[in-house]
């Protein structure tokens, strides 16, 4: 559904301002993932973890401008599910949007309870349930208030992030350079000390690549920002071009520094995370409370763009009658309540499940998420290559073209079918593997069985038209 077209009762409105969806653009994937769970990264594959932020990024970067392609030339706030339903399917649309949505509400309990957890530890009078569902509920009231309101938090959330990160970036060098001190030798020399850079071997640093390819998912919100933007298709342009630089700097170069101020063997480093092991290093005052802050407006900024990716996702998945006629409707300030309220209470019950039932339940429904990134990347690469063909054969060009068609898209599937390949093989990955198809089964065969209700409906409504 675009941001311009029909809706019951009233339409989507361009109320995201340019400089809104440009700070979106660029701290849009920097989230907790980067500030700590990039140590796993470098537990797993030592300083080589470099590669796998290198790899994955170079996936993402082809990724986004494939999307780009499409995005540009028919903005839509259903981005690649739209996309999916017209070069693949109707059932592939419905099949990929849905997994999305699944995706995203399950995120919103993740982080709730992630950023509840820090308040707890400076608020311990109120419990961490509490906390979580205080979060939701008032995230979910700013997305209900307008998109204008989403748009001006993100904006703030992703200002201290890039901040938080320059101010890394440049606390890295000066240690780097010999200005702060370093414990044992710190440096460019680190990155081959204690095992060489790859001191768990090549096997690691594929690990490695599945660890650190979870960090860029959320790269692909802006197309869907961008469809609510007063200039939809110069937004989605710059986003895509600003992908690549955003990803250099703030993913590659933070890594690079990290793994040259901290041992990658460090046990306190997967216990507190990457910044702040680094900042307790360079014996940075109060780097815990620092790093705390920042990671706390950092799932705060990962849970409010869940919310709106999965609203709209739901908007557009009713627009095209994959789901309830209810949830698209929008209101008269341009908001899709029931999704929103809808996508925030199946959150608020998963983050429930956490405290009522055993762990068990809740991990269960977290690895049937496991592989849905490397699914989408997969659609969206798929998507692009036919309905670039479709274009050919029209005689049209694209604004924005993927570079070296069709070579480059077929490689990139090929990597991708590569790394879901290794995720069902290796041990680590497997069960997110298998849950993770589980549930895309079940939600193709869902797709199959709506497109041919809709086939029959749409007969037997030629079928009275014609008599």
């Amino acid at each position: 559904m675009s941001a311009t077209s029909d809706a019951p009762g009233h339409q989507l409105k361009g109320q995201l301002k340019t400089r809104q969806v440009t700070m979106i653009s660029i701290a849009g994937i920097i989230g907790a993932g980067l500030f700590v769970g990039s140590s796993n990264a470098i537990a797993v594959a030592g300083p080589a973890a470099i590669l796998c932020y290198a790899f994955t990024g170079v996936i993402v970067i082809l990724i986004m401008r494939m999307l780009g392609e499409m995005a540009v030339t028919q903005p839509d706030s259903g981005s690649f599910s739209t996309y999916a339903d017209r070069a693949i399917g109707k059932w592939a649309g419905f099949t990929i949007g849905w997994l999305y949505w699944w995706f995203w509400v399950l995120v919103l309990p993740v982080e709730a309870i992630a950023g509840a957890h820090i308040v707890h530890a400076y608020l311990p009078e109120f419990p961490v349930w509490l906390l979580s569902l205080a979060i939701v509920l008032v995230l979910m009231g700013t997305n209900l208030l307008s998109v204008a309101g989403f748009g001006e938090l993100e904006f703030w959330f992703s200002l201290i992030k890039v901040v938080a990160i320059i101010a890394f970036i440049v606390l890295g060098i000066a240690a780097v350079a010999g200005v702060l001190p370093v414990p044992d030798q710190g440096g460019f020399a680190r990155l081959t000390q204690l095992g060489g850079f790859a001191p768990n071997g090549a096997g690691a640093v594929i690990g490695g690549v599945l660890i650190t390819a979870f960090s860029f998912f959320g790269a692909e919100i802006v197309t869907i920002a961008a469809a609510e933007s007063r200039d939809p298709k110069t937004q989605i342009t710059r986003a895509t071009k600003l992908v690549v630089w955003r990803i250099a700097i703030f993913y590659l170069v933070s890594m690079l520094l990290a793994v040259c101020i901290v041992n990658w063997n460090d046990p306190r480093l997967v216990e507190v995370g990457t910044f702040q092991r680094a900042l307790e290093v360079l014996q940075i005052p109060r780097a815990r409370l620092i790093v705390d802050m920042i990671v706390l407006t950092a799932v705060t900024s990962c849970m409010n763009s869940a919310l709106y990716t999965a609203s709209r996702m739901m908007l557009s998945l009713a627009s095209r009658k994959d789901a309830p006629a209810l949830m698209a409707r929008i209101s008269s300030n341009g908001v899709p309540r029931r999704a929103v309220v809808a996508s925030a209470l199946v959150g608020v019950i998963a983050s429930l499940c956490n405290f009522l039932f055993p762990e068990d339940i809740f991990s269960t429904l977290l690895a049937s998420t496991g592989a849905i990134a490397m699914l989408v990347y997969l659609v969206i690469a798929v998507s692009q290559v036919r309905l670039r063909y479709a274009m050919a054969a029209r005689g049209e060009t694209p604004q924005l073209k993927m570079w070296l068609f069709p070579g480059l898209s077929y490689l990139t599937i090929a990597g991708l079918l590569t790394v879901l390949g290794y995720m069902l093989i290796s041990p680590d990955f497997r069960t997110e593997s298998i849950m993770t198809g589980s549930v895309a089964f079940v939600v193709v065969a869902a797709g199959i069985w709506n497109s041919a209700r809709l086939n029959r409906a749409r007969q037997m409504q030629q079928a009275v038209w014609s008599s």
